[in-house]
Protein backbone atom coordinates (compact mmCIF):
# COMPACT_ATOMS: atom_id res chain seq x y z
CA UNK A 1 0.00 0.00 0.00
CA UNK A 2 3.10 2.14 0.73
CA UNK A 3 5.03 2.02 -2.33
CA UNK A 4 1.60 2.41 -4.46
CA UNK A 5 1.33 5.97 -2.39
CA UNK A 6 4.55 6.80 -3.02
CA UNK A 7 4.29 5.96 -6.77
CA UNK A 8 1.09 8.22 -7.24
CA UNK A 9 3.43 11.21 -5.53
CA UNK A 10 6.48 10.66 -7.68
CA UNK A 11 4.15 10.64 -10.71
CA UNK A 12 2.23 13.63 -9.20
CA UNK A 13 4.94 16.19 -8.89
CA UNK A 14 6.44 14.66 -12.67
CA UNK A 15 2.91 15.85 -13.58
CA UNK A 16 2.31 19.21 -11.53
CA UNK A 17 6.07 20.50 -13.08
CA UNK A 18 4.70 19.82 -16.49
CA UNK A 19 1.57 21.51 -15.84
CA UNK A 20 3.09 24.42 -14.19
CA UNK A 21 4.97 25.33 -17.52
CA UNK A 22 2.46 25.06 -19.22
CA UNK A 23 0.64 27.74 -17.31
CA UNK A 24 3.56 29.87 -18.06
CA UNK A 25 3.76 29.29 -21.30
CA UNK A 26 0.02 29.88 -22.38
CA UNK A 27 -0.34 32.54 -19.42
CA UNK A 28 -4.04 31.37 -18.48
CA UNK A 29 -4.66 31.76 -14.82
CA UNK A 30 -7.78 29.56 -15.11
CA UNK A 31 -5.45 26.57 -15.95
CA UNK A 32 -3.36 28.14 -13.27
CA UNK A 33 -5.99 27.56 -11.01
CA UNK A 34 -6.75 24.19 -12.29
CA UNK A 35 -3.63 22.96 -11.70
CA UNK A 36 -3.66 23.76 -7.72
CA UNK A 37 -6.01 21.47 -7.77
CA UNK A 38 -3.47 18.69 -9.26
CA UNK A 39 -1.24 20.25 -6.24
CA UNK A 40 -3.64 18.82 -3.70
CA UNK A 41 -4.21 15.69 -4.84
CA UNK A 42 -0.52 15.34 -3.45
CA UNK A 43 -1.38 16.53 -0.54
CA UNK A 44 -4.13 14.27 -0.08
CA UNK A 45 -1.66 11.60 -1.05
CA UNK A 46 0.27 12.55 1.96
CA UNK A 47 -2.37 12.20 4.29
CA UNK A 48 -3.33 8.64 2.94
CA UNK A 49 0.35 8.24 3.85
CA UNK A 50 0.19 9.39 7.59
CA UNK A 51 -3.53 7.56 7.58
CA UNK A 52 -1.29 4.15 6.88
CA UNK A 53 1.02 4.88 9.05
CA UNK A 54 -1.08 5.44 11.82
CA UNK A 55 -2.81 2.23 11.96
CA UNK A 56 0.92 0.88 12.35
CA UNK A 57 1.32 2.58 15.74
CA UNK A 58 0.27 2.02 18.92
CA UNK A 59 -0.91 4.22 21.94
CA UNK A 60 1.83 4.76 24.26
CA UNK A 61 2.78 6.11 27.75
CA UNK A 62 2.89 9.59 25.94
CA UNK A 63 0.15 9.37 23.36
CA UNK A 64 -2.62 7.69 25.25
CA UNK A 65 -5.44 8.35 22.90
CA UNK A 66 -2.90 6.74 19.92
CA UNK A 67 -1.94 9.34 16.73
CA UNK A 68 -5.52 9.43 15.24
CA UNK A 69 -5.25 13.05 15.58
CA UNK A 70 -2.59 13.01 12.46
CA UNK A 71 -5.35 12.30 10.17
CA UNK A 72 -7.46 14.50 11.01
CA UNK A 73 -4.71 18.10 11.47
CA UNK A 74 -3.40 16.61 8.16
CA UNK A 75 -7.33 16.45 6.64
CA UNK A 76 -7.37 20.20 8.10
CA UNK A 77 -4.07 21.80 6.78
CA UNK A 78 -4.86 20.19 3.24
CA UNK A 79 -7.64 21.78 3.14
CA UNK A 80 -6.85 25.31 4.61
CA UNK A 81 -4.00 25.36 2.24
CA UNK A 82 -6.31 24.70 -0.66
CA UNK A 83 -8.29 27.25 0.18
CA UNK A 84 -5.69 29.53 0.36
CA UNK A 85 -4.50 28.83 -2.61
CA UNK A 86 -8.01 30.03 -3.77
CA UNK A 87 -7.90 33.51 -2.47
CA UNK A 88 -4.16 33.69 -4.38
CA UNK A 89 -6.20 32.94 -7.49
CA UNK A 90 -8.86 35.19 -6.61
CA UNK A 91 -6.56 38.20 -6.09
CA UNK A 92 -4.69 37.43 -9.46
CA UNK A 93 -7.60 37.72 -11.12
CA UNK A 94 -8.97 40.58 -9.90
CA UNK A 95 -5.42 42.48 -10.65
CA UNK A 96 -6.23 40.69 -14.38
CA UNK A 97 -9.44 42.38 -15.16
CA UNK A 98 -7.50 45.66 -15.06
CA UNK A 99 -5.48 44.68 -17.43
CA UNK A 100 -5.97 41.26 -19.77
CA UNK A 101 -2.99 39.72 -21.11
CA UNK A 102 -2.63 37.97 -24.35
CA UNK A 103 -4.26 34.04 -23.62
CA UNK A 104 -1.87 31.14 -25.88
CA UNK A 105 -4.00 28.67 -26.31
CA UNK A 106 -1.47 26.40 -27.72
CA UNK A 107 -1.33 23.92 -24.57
CA UNK A 108 -4.25 24.82 -22.90
CA UNK A 109 -6.37 21.76 -23.61
CA UNK A 110 -3.66 19.76 -23.43
CA UNK A 111 -3.24 21.04 -19.99
CA UNK A 112 -6.52 20.67 -19.05
CA UNK A 113 -6.88 17.05 -20.07
CA UNK A 114 -3.82 15.74 -18.35
CA UNK A 115 -4.41 17.42 -15.11
CA UNK A 116 -8.29 15.85 -15.49
CA UNK A 117 -7.05 12.01 -16.39
CA UNK A 118 -4.12 12.49 -13.07
CA UNK A 119 -6.68 13.86 -10.81
CA UNK A 120 -9.36 11.41 -11.83
CA UNK A 121 -7.14 8.42 -11.94
CA UNK A 122 -5.42 9.30 -8.58
CA UNK A 123 -9.05 9.29 -7.09
CA UNK A 124 -10.44 6.62 -7.87
CA UNK A 125 -7.41 3.88 -7.69
CA UNK A 126 -6.50 5.01 -4.05
CA UNK A 127 -8.87 4.33 -1.32
CA UNK A 128 -8.19 7.51 1.08
CA UNK A 129 -10.04 6.36 4.41
CA UNK A 130 -9.51 10.64 6.09
CA UNK A 131 -10.95 12.18 2.72
CA UNK A 132 -13.58 9.79 1.81
CA UNK A 133 -14.96 10.40 5.38
CA UNK A 134 -14.98 13.67 5.76
CA UNK A 135 -16.81 13.60 2.13
CA UNK A 136 -19.35 11.74 3.67
CA UNK A 137 -19.99 13.84 7.07
CA UNK A 138 -18.89 16.95 5.93
CA UNK A 139 -21.99 19.27 5.06
CA UNK A 140 -22.49 19.41 1.25
CA UNK A 141 -21.26 22.67 -0.76
CA UNK A 142 -23.17 24.53 -2.74
CA UNK A 143 -21.92 22.71 -5.59
CA UNK A 144 -22.64 19.74 -4.32
CA UNK A 145 -26.52 21.04 -3.85
CA UNK A 146 -26.89 22.96 -7.46
CA UNK A 147 -25.84 19.55 -9.10
CA UNK A 148 -27.83 17.37 -7.10
CA UNK A 149 -30.87 19.14 -7.67
CA UNK A 150 -30.08 18.67 -11.82
CA UNK A 151 -29.20 15.17 -10.96
CA UNK A 152 -33.43 14.56 -9.43
CA UNK A 153 -34.34 15.86 -12.72
CA UNK A 154 -32.40 14.14 -14.80
CA UNK A 155 -32.65 10.54 -12.82
CA UNK A 156 -36.46 11.03 -13.40
CA UNK A 157 -36.20 11.05 -17.31
CA UNK A 158 -33.23 8.28 -17.11
CA UNK A 159 -33.62 6.47 -13.59
CA UNK A 160 -30.38 4.36 -14.14
CA UNK A 161 -28.23 7.59 -13.18
CA UNK A 162 -29.25 7.45 -10.06
CA UNK A 163 -26.80 5.28 -8.69
CA UNK A 164 -23.93 7.86 -9.81
CA UNK A 165 -25.51 11.24 -9.13
CA UNK A 166 -27.83 10.48 -6.17
CA UNK A 167 -28.22 11.25 -3.49
CA UNK A 168 -24.89 13.54 -4.11
CA UNK A 169 -21.51 13.29 -6.53
CA UNK A 170 -18.04 12.67 -5.12
CA UNK A 171 -17.19 16.66 -4.59
CA UNK A 172 -13.51 16.03 -5.32
CA UNK A 173 -15.01 14.27 -8.52
CA UNK A 174 -17.30 17.09 -9.52
CA UNK A 175 -14.46 19.70 -8.69
CA UNK A 176 -12.08 18.15 -11.30
CA UNK A 177 -15.20 17.59 -14.04
CA UNK A 178 -16.76 21.52 -13.07
CA UNK A 179 -13.13 22.66 -13.76
CA UNK A 180 -12.35 20.85 -17.47
CA UNK A 181 -15.71 22.18 -18.04
CA UNK A 182 -14.75 25.23 -17.51
CA UNK A 183 -11.45 25.31 -19.45
CA UNK A 184 -13.10 23.97 -22.32
CA UNK A 185 -14.96 26.82 -22.56
CA UNK A 186 -12.35 29.34 -22.54
CA UNK A 187 -10.52 27.53 -24.97
CA UNK A 188 -13.38 27.58 -27.32
CA UNK A 189 -14.26 31.23 -26.43
CA UNK A 190 -10.31 31.90 -26.89
CA UNK A 191 -9.93 30.35 -30.34
CA UNK A 192 -13.61 31.83 -31.89
CA UNK A 193 -13.77 35.22 -30.98
CA UNK A 194 -10.09 36.09 -28.84
CA UNK A 195 -12.06 36.72 -25.94
CA UNK A 196 -9.12 36.86 -23.32
CA UNK A 197 -11.12 38.28 -20.05
CA UNK A 198 -13.08 34.57 -20.36
CA UNK A 199 -9.97 32.87 -19.09
CA UNK A 200 -10.03 35.25 -15.97
CA UNK A 201 -13.61 34.39 -15.24
CA UNK A 202 -12.86 30.80 -15.66
CA UNK A 203 -10.56 31.44 -13.22
CA UNK A 204 -12.44 33.03 -10.77
CA UNK A 205 -15.53 30.20 -11.38
CA UNK A 206 -12.82 27.43 -10.46
CA UNK A 207 -11.34 29.33 -7.15
CA UNK A 208 -14.82 29.40 -5.81
CA UNK A 209 -15.82 26.28 -6.60
CA UNK A 210 -12.60 25.16 -5.03
CA UNK A 211 -13.14 27.08 -2.10
CA UNK A 212 -16.86 25.89 -1.29
CA UNK A 213 -15.94 22.57 -1.64
CA UNK A 214 -13.08 22.56 0.69
CA UNK A 215 -14.76 24.69 2.75
CA UNK A 216 -16.98 22.22 4.80
CA UNK A 217 -14.47 19.82 4.99
CA UNK A 218 -12.39 22.48 7.05
CA UNK A 219 -15.18 23.28 9.39
CA UNK A 220 -15.76 19.53 10.05
CA UNK A 221 -12.33 18.71 10.66
CA UNK A 222 -11.70 21.91 12.69
CA UNK A 223 -14.63 21.01 15.21
CA UNK A 224 -12.92 17.00 15.44
CA UNK A 225 -9.40 19.31 16.56
CA UNK A 226 -11.28 21.17 19.13
CA UNK A 227 -12.72 17.98 20.76
CA UNK A 228 -16.42 18.56 19.98
CA UNK A 229 -19.36 16.09 20.33
CA UNK A 230 -20.98 15.47 17.20
CA UNK A 231 -24.50 16.45 16.55
CA UNK A 232 -26.32 13.25 15.19
CA UNK A 233 -25.12 11.83 18.22
CA UNK A 234 -26.18 13.69 20.95
CA UNK A 235 -29.14 12.30 21.32
CA UNK A 236 -27.97 8.72 21.34
CA UNK A 237 -25.45 9.38 24.03
CA UNK A 238 -28.15 11.14 26.22
CA UNK A 239 -30.16 7.67 25.83
CA UNK A 240 -27.20 5.95 27.39
CA UNK A 241 -26.68 7.88 30.25
CA UNK A 242 -29.94 7.67 31.23
CA UNK A 243 -30.21 4.15 30.79
CA UNK A 244 -26.93 3.66 32.94
CA UNK A 245 -28.40 5.94 36.39
CA UNK A 246 -30.58 3.04 36.43
CA UNK A 247 -28.73 0.41 36.88
CA UNK A 248 -28.70 -1.40 39.88
CA UNK A 249 -26.41 0.21 42.61
CA UNK A 250 -25.89 3.23 40.57
CA UNK A 251 -27.08 6.19 42.32
CA UNK A 252 -25.45 9.13 40.18
CA UNK A 253 -23.65 9.86 36.96
CA UNK A 254 -22.35 13.19 36.73
CA UNK A 255 -19.26 14.92 35.17
CA UNK A 256 -19.84 12.94 31.77
CA UNK A 257 -18.12 14.35 28.40
CA UNK A 258 -17.60 12.96 25.42
CA UNK A 259 -15.62 14.53 22.23
CA UNK A 260 -14.18 12.94 18.82
CA UNK A 261 -11.08 11.86 18.75
CA UNK A 262 -10.70 10.75 15.43
CA UNK A 263 -12.90 10.41 12.27
CA UNK A 264 -15.39 7.82 13.52
CA UNK A 265 -14.14 7.67 16.57
CA UNK A 266 -15.58 8.90 20.66
CA UNK A 267 -13.59 9.41 23.47
CA UNK A 268 -15.58 10.23 26.79
CA UNK A 269 -14.58 9.71 30.55
CA UNK A 270 -17.93 9.50 33.47
CA UNK A 271 -17.62 9.39 36.99
CA UNK A 272 -20.31 7.09 38.78
CA UNK A 273 -21.58 6.97 41.99
CA UNK A 274 -22.67 3.95 43.45
CA UNK A 275 -24.01 2.62 47.10
CA UNK A 276 -21.60 1.32 49.82
CA UNK A 277 -22.90 -2.26 49.32
CA UNK A 278 -22.95 -2.25 45.43
CA UNK A 279 -20.25 -4.60 43.55
CA UNK A 280 -17.62 -2.03 42.38
CA UNK A 281 -16.39 -4.35 39.38
CA UNK A 282 -19.80 -5.27 38.42
CA UNK A 283 -21.51 -1.84 38.02
CA UNK A 284 -18.11 -1.29 36.26
CA UNK A 285 -18.70 -4.04 33.69
CA UNK A 286 -22.49 -2.70 33.02
CA UNK A 287 -21.56 0.92 32.35
CA UNK A 288 -18.54 0.16 29.95
CA UNK A 289 -21.03 -2.47 28.14
CA UNK A 290 -23.79 -0.07 27.89
CA UNK A 291 -21.65 2.65 26.40
CA UNK A 292 -18.94 0.97 24.51
CA UNK A 293 -21.43 0.93 21.61
CA UNK A 294 -20.54 4.32 20.83
CA UNK A 295 -17.55 5.61 22.49
CA UNK A 296 -14.45 3.33 21.48
CA UNK A 297 -12.05 4.79 24.40
CA UNK A 298 -14.02 5.28 27.31
CA UNK A 299 -12.89 6.35 31.31
CA UNK A 300 -15.10 4.73 33.92
CA UNK A 301 -14.67 6.61 37.69
CA UNK A 302 -16.37 4.90 39.96
CA UNK A 303 -16.68 5.87 43.38
CA UNK A 304 -18.82 4.83 46.29
CA UNK A 305 -21.06 6.84 48.42
CA UNK A 306 -18.98 8.37 51.52
CA UNK A 307 -22.37 10.02 52.99
CA UNK A 308 -22.21 9.65 56.45
CA UNK A 309 -24.72 10.18 59.47
CA UNK A 310 -23.46 12.75 61.84
CA UNK A 311 -23.40 10.91 65.36
CA UNK A 312 -25.35 12.66 68.35
CA UNK A 313 -22.91 13.48 70.93
CA UNK A 314 -24.45 12.60 74.92
CA UNK A 315 -21.38 13.61 76.60
CA UNK A 316 -20.22 17.45 77.62
CA UNK A 317 -18.04 19.16 74.37
CA UNK A 318 -15.10 20.95 75.62
CA UNK A 319 -16.18 24.65 76.69
CA UNK A 320 -13.12 25.62 73.81
CA UNK A 321 -14.73 24.10 71.06
CA UNK A 322 -17.20 26.23 70.06
CA UNK A 323 -16.13 29.83 71.86
CA UNK A 324 -15.43 33.02 69.32
CA UNK A 325 -13.54 35.96 70.53
CA UNK A 326 -15.22 38.38 72.36
CA UNK A 327 -15.39 40.93 70.37
CA UNK A 328 -16.21 40.31 66.17
CA UNK A 329 -16.24 43.37 63.96
CA UNK A 330 -18.73 43.18 61.05
CA UNK A 331 -17.03 45.55 58.36
CA UNK A 332 -20.06 47.33 56.25
CA UNK A 333 -18.39 48.74 53.48
CA UNK A 334 -19.73 52.61 51.96
CA UNK A 335 -21.22 51.09 48.63
CA UNK A 336 -22.48 54.65 47.57
CA UNK A 337 -20.43 58.20 48.22
CA UNK A 338 -21.94 59.78 51.94
CA UNK A 339 -21.78 63.17 49.53
CA UNK A 340 -24.74 61.73 47.39
CA UNK A 341 -27.48 60.28 50.48
CA UNK A 342 -29.88 61.43 52.40
CA UNK A 343 -29.10 61.22 55.66
CA UNK A 344 -32.84 60.40 56.06
CA UNK A 345 -33.25 57.54 53.76
CA UNK A 346 -29.67 56.57 52.09
CA UNK A 347 -30.88 56.75 49.65
CA UNK A 348 -29.51 58.85 46.30
CA UNK A 349 -31.21 62.80 46.44
CA UNK A 350 -32.11 64.42 43.26
CA UNK A 351 -32.64 68.31 43.09
CA UNK A 352 -36.35 68.29 41.62
CA UNK A 353 -37.51 65.00 43.25
CA UNK A 354 -40.44 65.57 46.01
CA UNK A 355 -39.01 64.65 49.69
CA UNK A 356 -40.14 60.52 50.37
CA UNK A 357 -43.43 60.07 51.65
CA UNK A 358 -42.44 57.79 54.69
CA UNK A 359 -39.13 58.14 56.47
CA UNK A 360 -37.72 55.46 58.31
CA UNK A 361 -34.41 56.99 59.64
CA UNK A 362 -32.21 53.58 58.52
CA UNK A 363 -29.05 53.83 58.56
CA UNK A 364 -28.77 51.87 55.49
CA UNK A 365 -25.35 50.75 54.62
CA UNK A 366 -23.63 54.14 55.16
CA UNK A 367 -22.39 53.51 58.45
CA UNK A 368 -19.44 52.55 60.07
CA UNK A 369 -18.45 49.26 61.15
CA UNK A 370 -19.98 47.96 64.39
CA UNK A 371 -18.53 46.02 67.39
CA UNK A 372 -21.12 43.44 68.25
CA UNK A 373 -20.41 42.36 72.74
CA UNK A 374 -20.42 38.54 73.57
CA UNK A 375 -22.60 39.04 77.22
CA UNK A 376 -24.46 36.06 77.41
CA UNK A 377 -24.94 32.51 76.74
CA UNK A 378 -27.37 30.00 74.74
CA UNK A 379 -29.67 29.45 76.56
CA UNK A 380 -30.49 25.74 75.20
CA UNK A 381 -31.08 23.51 77.58
CA UNK A 382 -29.30 20.53 76.48
CA UNK A 383 -26.47 19.76 78.73
CA UNK A 384 -24.40 21.40 75.92
CA UNK A 385 -21.77 24.17 76.78
CA UNK A 386 -21.84 26.00 73.43
CA UNK A 387 -19.74 28.62 75.17
CA UNK A 388 -20.70 32.81 74.39
CA UNK A 389 -22.17 33.20 71.28
CA UNK A 390 -21.30 36.57 69.39
CA UNK A 391 -24.61 36.96 67.82
CA UNK A 392 -26.16 37.28 71.55
CA UNK A 393 -26.91 41.28 71.08
CA UNK A 394 -28.71 40.63 68.00
CA UNK A 395 -31.41 38.00 69.04
CA UNK A 396 -32.08 37.76 72.58
CA UNK A 397 -33.21 35.18 74.36
CA UNK A 398 -36.57 33.02 73.56
CA UNK A 399 -36.52 34.66 69.98
CA UNK A 400 -35.78 31.54 68.18
CA UNK A 401 -38.52 29.99 70.12
CA UNK A 402 -42.28 30.59 69.65
CA UNK A 403 -44.18 32.10 72.35
CA UNK A 404 -40.95 32.35 74.69
CA UNK A 405 -39.11 35.49 75.43
CA UNK A 406 -42.23 37.45 73.10
CA UNK A 407 -41.28 40.59 74.57
CA UNK A 408 -37.91 40.89 74.40
CA UNK A 409 -38.08 41.65 70.71
CA UNK A 410 -35.26 42.09 67.79
CA UNK A 411 -32.71 44.19 68.07
CA UNK A 412 -30.31 45.27 65.15
CA UNK A 413 -26.60 45.96 67.03
CA UNK A 414 -27.38 49.68 65.96
CA UNK A 415 -27.94 52.03 69.24
CA UNK A 416 -29.48 54.78 67.60
CA UNK A 417 -32.56 53.30 66.13
CA UNK A 418 -36.08 54.62 66.81
CA UNK A 419 -38.28 51.81 68.08
CA UNK A 420 -41.05 52.59 65.89
CA UNK A 421 -41.23 53.39 62.34
CA UNK A 422 -42.49 56.63 61.43
CA UNK A 423 -41.64 58.28 63.98
CA UNK A 424 -38.57 59.90 65.56
CA UNK A 425 -39.79 60.59 69.01
CA UNK A 426 -37.64 57.99 70.63
CA UNK A 427 -34.02 58.77 69.00
CA UNK A 428 -31.33 58.51 71.57
CA UNK A 429 -33.23 56.37 73.99
CA UNK A 430 -32.04 53.19 75.05
CA UNK A 431 -34.54 50.22 74.93
CA UNK A 432 -35.74 47.98 77.80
Amino acid sequence: MSWKILLFGAINLICTGFLLMWCSSTNSIALTAYTYLTIFDLFSLMTCLISYWVTMRKPSPVYSFGFERLEVLAVFASTVLAQLGALFILKESAERFLEQPEIHTGRLLVGTFVALSFNLFTMLSIRNKPFAYVSEAASTSWLQEHVADLSRSLCGIIPGLSSIFLPRMNPFVLIDLAGAFALCITYMLIEINNYFAVDTASAIAIALMTFGTMYPMSVYSGKVLLQTTPPHVIGQLDKLIREVSTLDGVLEVRNEHFWTLGFGSLAGSVHVRIRRDANEQMVLAHVTNRLYTLVSTLTVQIFKDDWIRPALLSGPVAANVLNFSDHHIIPMPLLKGTDDLNPVTSTPTKPSSPPPEFSFNSPGKNVNPVILLNTQTRPYGLGLNHGNTPYSSMFNQGLGVPGIGATQGFRTGFTNIPSRYGTNNRIGQSRP
